[in-house]
């Protein structure tokens, strides 16, 4: 098969999934053969190219693709993501503005507690709840815990080894993918998310100045909330 009809096909397949596709669920698209060069039966095992021939290297032939297509969407609306979980066609963060007034529904808002409580996890990550609560000063409502689980931002990864053995969290490849991330490496500085958080809780609480406050932990709780910023925000 022609390199172009590869790219077509692992194009058309980013295209149609509804998660990024990594280089082993694109090669199950095709079969050995189909990889191999047009015209060409598969190299034997015993071939002095084996290591450089797309016949016996199908990862290169995807990866190719891959890198072709990014090639293509230069300059475009659109990119080619490469993330913790695989790749994935996006439209570029700088568009989103534009792009978000297709959608009726709002970008998702979230209280200042559940952006620290998530920041202290991704940070410091094997964590308990409690430890969170130590560093927090107050403690941390179950429906924080709860929408942050929910999402599938965060997972239980173990046990304390004290006494209660408490649960501790740490971050997993859907909070990686859903903020365009590679790695944890990626994120930026404990002190640049700071400077990112702190003006936009400025303008939330001055924004809710006006208004009745509940009396009750749980209005405190959610309270002032804001975007929660991504590591495109940091750039």
């Amino acid at each position: 098969m022609q390199g172009d009809q590869v790219k077509r096909i692992v194009e058309a397949a980013l295209l149609v999934a509804d998660e990024p596709l990594s280089v082993d669920r694109l090669l199950g698209l095709f079969t050995e053969d189909e990889l191999a060069p047009a015209g060409e039966a598969p190299a034997a095992e015993d071939s002095p190219d084996d290591e450089t021939s797309p016949a016996d290297n199908p990862r290169a032939v995807v990866r190719a693709a891959l890198d072709a297509i990014e090639r293509d969407a230069e300059g475009r609306g659109y990119e080619l993501a490469r993330i913790a979980n695989g790749y994935r066609l996006q439209v570029r963060q700088e568009l989103s503005a534009w792009v978000s007034r297709l959608f009726d529904e709002r970008p998702p808002r979230y209280s200042r507690a559940l952006l620290e409580t998530l920041a202290l996890i991704v940070y410091r990550q094997p964590i308990t709840r409690g430890e969170v609560e130590d560093v927090r000063g107050v403690a941390v409502s179950a429906s924080i815990m709860r929408t942050l689980l929910e999402r599938g931002w965060i997972r239980a990864v173990g046990q304390r080894e004290t006494p209660g053995r408490p649960t501790m969290y740490g971050t997993t490849r859907a909070f990686l993918s859903y903020f365009n991330l590679r790695s944890l490496s990626e994120l930026p500085p404990l002190d640049e998310i700071k400077s990112l958080i702190e003006p936009a809780l400025e303008q939330a609480a001055a924004d809710n100045a006006g208004e009745e406050a509940e009396a009750s932990e749980d209005g405190a709780e959610t309270s002032n909330v804001v975007r929660l910023p991504t590591a495109d925000d940091a750039e």
